[in-house]
């Protein structure tokens, strides 16, 4: 399963780009695969342009998306997070992000970090100083409740999703018992029909047998069984019809509800 099977994405784009601008903390998300399926929130120079923009750099950072999980500290000395979108035990993708420092930079520590990864240290620790700095706490908090808020939308947009699928089933059901309903009551008008001449055959035939006497013995008593099969049909289909009729209004009180 994936999110875009019953998710509408830039759902998920909003309550990211809204979770980065109040705490300052870079996001993006990605599937199982690794494919992102949002636009990055707040990344910065410091690891996009520079970091990541170098070779080792860039297979470090790859390192790191790949083995952190939670909120870990990344290769450059800055704070990461990593959470899972999960829905119903199954993973579904992961938002990764962070970005941040947990305190004040070391100048030295990232000029040695940039010798070590081919960079300019002046371009690099100009960079660096523009990175949010956010307390550890605050940094392990946000991303917690990110995690919760995400995971709570795609539940709730699941939920939705599957909703939607059950009411059309329902609509589509109640529209063929709702024709199912008709036919019955159709086919037994027919049958009232037939029954009822019956009855008028089994009468004709019972004054028949009187007119000619003895010799229409037998054949009055098929005519009397004729009128009381007659009878019983009527009541049968008299049932089956109110039967058909508390169908019909049990359909129509689901449909208004």
């Amino acid at each position: 399963m994936k999110l875009t099977d019953f998710m509408d994405i830039s759902q998920l784009q909003k309550i990211q780009d809204s979770f980065s601008d109040a705490t300052g903390l870079a996001a993006i998300a990605v599937d199982n695969d690794g494919n992102y399926i949002t636009k990055g929130s707040n990344f910065t120079d410091f690891c996009m342009k520079l970091t990541r923009g170098c070779p080792e750099g860039a297979k470090r950072c790859q390192k790191c998306d790949a083995t952190g999980h939670g909120t870990y500290e990344c290769h450059a000395g800055l704070m990461d997070f990593y959470i899972d979108i999960v829905l119903n035990g199954e993973k579904l993708g992961s938002v990764i992000g962070g970005q941040v420092l947990p305190t004040e930079p070391d100048e030295d520590k990232f000029a040695a970090i940039a010798e070590d990864l081919h960079i300019d240290p002046k371009a690099y620790i100009s960079a660096v100083r523009k990175v949010p700095v956010r307390p550890e706490k605050s940094i392990r908090a946000a991303a917690e409740l990110l995690e919760n808020v995400v995971n709570r939308v795609v539940l709730q947009e699941y939920m939705n999703a599957t909703e939607y699928k059950k009411i059309l089933v329902w609509e589509e059901e109640i529209e063929k018992a709702t024709s199912t309903v008709a036919a019955i009551k159709k086919n037994t008008r027919e049958l009232e029909a037939i029954a009822s001449k019956q009855t008028i055959m089994a009468l004709n035939a019972s004054i028949e047998t009187a007119r000619v006497g003895a010799a229409g013995a037998g054949f009055g008593i098929i005519a009397k069984q004729m009128g009381e099969f007659s009878k019983q049909s009527a009541e049968i289909y008299k049932q089956i019809t109110e039967d058909a009729n508390k169908i019909s209004d049990s359909i129509v009180k689901m449909n208004n509800a």
